[in-house]
């Protein structure tokens, strides 16, 4: 086996930044590249096959670059940098870094985080009517909201329309009480947490009063048309195929729409087809309307979220091979008078 050594120089200011606490995101990428790697006065020396090296420091040029653009280096930052590397995109890590949508009102830019998230960015900028459909902590209606409000703060459009259906999660919740606004709201809380989060309690308040800003379940869509307006369908899976073409058709002049959702977390009742599932179908082969498919990768929650993501994803596909398994040795199987069983 033969050992190169590579050392790699960072600025002071970064060093902790770059290397983690307790040197968390350094210990990190040793396991994962299989290099030694030593950390102090502003030197990190790395140490293995030369492959895994050039791994490794491809991997911290990265995160120093991404340190001096003012970002706290995260577990997630840090697993991401590692998979490109893999893949040989490293530098990718970089350009997506530099797509800042807009920001928070404590003035933390949103920007993609992931090469799936650039994509689905990008579709929204280009096309009319975009798909995301992912998995959760994917970003999904986070940042189809960011791009509503940017859109709506640069007057491309007039309004900002957000839109799920009322279904509960798995839960019967039997009658709640208050007026129709309190009944619906606890379905569309987590549209109005990202509004708060971007464009501020006030400025929503303000610009939901004067009708600009609308967060409606789904059944409120019909027989409208809907103009000069950024539109977000939340949650999507959980539509029956009448409701999405409900929804498709509603679309005016100068609109723009998001149609985000989970194809694995469906909560319509058994034998219902899902209308998101039939969408993806029906509408695959017009070039106007942009498809993303988001997976485990571009989770941006906390890391165990990708791990729990992959854990199902990977559980969902043995089912599936063991289900054809079966039926296929099924089909096969013959009878003691020699005919086939069906």
């Amino acid at each position: 086996m033969n050992l190169v050594e590579r050392m790699i120089e960072v600025p002071v200011e970064h060093e902790q930044n770059v290397c983690g606490q307790l040197d968390k995101h350094v210990k990190q990428i040793e396991r994962t590249l299989n290099v030694t790697i030593v950390a102090r006065n502003g030197q990190i020396k790395l140490i293995g096959e030369k492959q895994n090296v050039d791994k490794a420091k491809s991997v911290f040029l990265n995160l120093i670059e991404l340190s001096k653009r003012d970002n706290i280096i995260t577990e997630q930052n840090v697993n991401y940098a590692l998979a490109l590397s893999m893949e040989d995109k490293e530098s990718s890590i970089l350009e997506i870094d530099g797509d800042v949508i807009c920001h928070t009102i404590q003035g933390k830019p949103i920007k993609p985080k992931t090469i799936g998230q650039k994509n689905y960015i990008d579709q929204i900028r280009k096309k009319m009517i975009v798909f995301g459909v992912g998995p959760a902590g994917t970003g999904k209606t986070y940042l189809a909201m960011a791009m509503a409000i940017t859109a709506f703060k640069n007057d491309e459009v007039g309004k900002i329309i957000m839109t799920r259906p009322a279904i509960e999660a798995g839960e019967k919740l039997g009658f709640l009480p208050g007026d129709l606004q309190s009944k619906v709201d606890p379905y569309l809380r987590p549209l109005y947490d990202a509004l708060h989060q971007i464009m501020g309690a006030e400025s929503f308040m303000k610009n939901m009063e004067k009708g600009l800003i609308e967060v409606a379940p789904l059944a409120y869509m019909r027989g409208r048309t809907l103009d000069n307006s950024f539109i977000i369908l939340d949650e999507a899976q959980n539509t029956t195929p009448a409701q999405m073409k409900m929804f498709l058709t509603r679309i005016g002049f100068g609109s723009k729409v998001i149609v985000t959702g989970d194809l694995t977390q469906k909560d319509l009742p058994r034998d219902t087809k899902s209308g998101l599932e039939e969408a993806l179908k029906v509408l695959g082969k017009i070039d106007d309307i942009g498809f993303c498919q988001l997976s485990s990768k571009d989770v941006v929650r906390h890391p165990l979220v990708q791990k729990i993501v992959k854990a199902y994803d990977d559980y969902e596909e043995k089912k599936l091979r063991n289900t054809k398994n079966k039926k296929g040795k099924v089909m096969v199987k013959k009878t003691e008078n020699g005919t086939r069983r069906k």
